[in-house]
């Protein structure tokens, strides 16, 4: 049984949802199978829109190694029972009771083999067993709480028992994302710690840039830090600046005005093995032997940067020390970006609604009963790899269970 939103809402429910997204939508499905009545809240014109987008079309929707470290926020205790009561395998075994067919794309990273529209579908027909209600291109105007929570709306007015707020954060704007939640929580007295844009490419605007412009679309395998973190995974240039897995985990750790280091060649000894080409090709000259372990277009820009005086040096005219200098220029290429790319393309919005006041066990307010935040609208940022749909499958879960 599929379900196509409504067009306009029928009778009071018990739960009003804001968000159609990854955390509205398994909200509604466990509440409504509690006998709840439940309706959503979509402001764009169809659910789901991020879950359809992501992974490449093809939703990377958990991770098998889901552990409490692979997330951000200020209190890191705070989605372990969320994370611990419905897990990756409970979602897992909901994807397979839909015989939706999945593959493992490394490091635990769980695509679907054919479309994300799959996932979404399988919440869709979740819901429409149930008997939710899904009320697209609905704009929520204000919220007040009297005996229930009463809302004005573009399609009218309506009321609740419990108000869950799953609007999401600000990535992606275009996909519907909004400050309202942030709004709504500080209406009702909880704090919203600062927000940022995370897992999202850097940008530049010094020298750097007209390199990656000229490097755009090549990509390599390297290990890249801040004073605090370190990545290894895939580095693409693009002609804005980097991006890449790598680029977008070391994004939600990085603070304006700090300088990254990339390793160029994580895997290698550099000074033992620049010293070993040496002996083996003493005439060859650098940018030869360093084309077998890099692309030789990113070795050229290298060359034009580092040693223009010595491009037609053979090795053997290279003193040991100058080899070993140049192996700490490939192992700790410093470089400082200028900002990123922003919520246009960022795939999660850092910080949010402070924890303190909400339950780690049900999502609810600890301050006003029957209101409920989940998923990414909360101070909780997971890795890239499906862990942030993890915290909307497992914290909209909680929230679910007793809203």
């Amino acid at each position: 049984m599929s379900l196509a939103p409504v067009k306009y809402f029928a009778g009071e429910p018990d739960v009003l949802i804001l968000g159609a997204g990854a955390a509205g939508l398994m909200c509604a499905m466990v509440a409504a199978r509690r006998g709840r009545s439940v309706l959503v809240l979509e402001r764009s014109n169809k659910p789901g829109k991020k879950i359809l987008m992501s992974g490449g079309g093809r939703c990377n929707f958990t991770n098998l190694y889901v552990e409490p470290s692979r997330f951000l926020s200020r209190n890191p205790h705070f989605c372990k029972s969320a994370l611990s009561r419905y897990t990756q395998w409970d979602f897992i075994e909901l994807v397979e009771r839909h015989q939706i067919t999945y593959h493992d794309k490394g490091e635990g990273q769980l695509f679907c083999d054919d479309s994300s529209r799959e996932i979404l579908d399988m919440l869709l027909q979740e819901c429409g067993e149930t008997g939710v209600q899904i009320l697209t291109d609905c704009e929520t105007h204000s919220v007040e709480k009297a005996s229930r929570f009463e809302l004005t709306t573009s399609a009218g007015s309506v009321s609740a028992e419990s108000l869950v707020v799953a609007t999401g954060g600000l990535s992606i704007p275009k996909l519907g994302g909004s400050g309202l939640g942030y709004d709504l929580a500080r209406q009702f007295g909880l704090s919203v710690l600062p927000l940022h844009a995370g897992l999202v490419p850097f940008t530049f605007s010094d020298p750097l840039k007209a390199i990656t412009e000229r490097l755009s679309g090549l990509s390599l395998e390297v290990r890249l830090s801040t004073q605090t973190q370190s990545f290894s995974g895939a580095m693409l240039f693009t002609h804005r600046g980097l991006s890449g897995p790598a680029v977008l985990q070391l994004s939600s750790y990085w603070q304006v005005g700090e300088t990254i280091g990339i390793d160029l060649l994580p895997k290698e000894n550099l000074p033992n093995w620049l010293r070993q080409q040496k002996r083996r090709s003493p005439r060859a000259v650098l940018r030869t032997v360093l084309a077998e372990k890099l692309p030789r277009a990113l070795v050229l820009e290298l060359q034009t940067l580092w040693w223009p005086h010595k491009a037609d040096t053979a090795l053997a005219e290279w003193s040991d020390h100058s080899l070993e200098e140049l192996a700490t220029q490939l192992s700790h290429w410093q470089v400082k970006p200028s900002g990123t790319e922003g919520y246009r393309t960022a795939e999660v919005t850092l910080g949010g609604v402070d924890t303190e006041l909400i339950s780690s066990r049900t999502m609810e307010c600890k301050n006003l009963s029957g209101l409920f935040f989940i998923g990414e609208v909360l101070d909780v940022t997971g890795h890239l790899g499906g862990f942030n749909f993890q915290w909307a499958w497992s914290s909209g879960h909680a929230a679910g269970e007793v809203a």
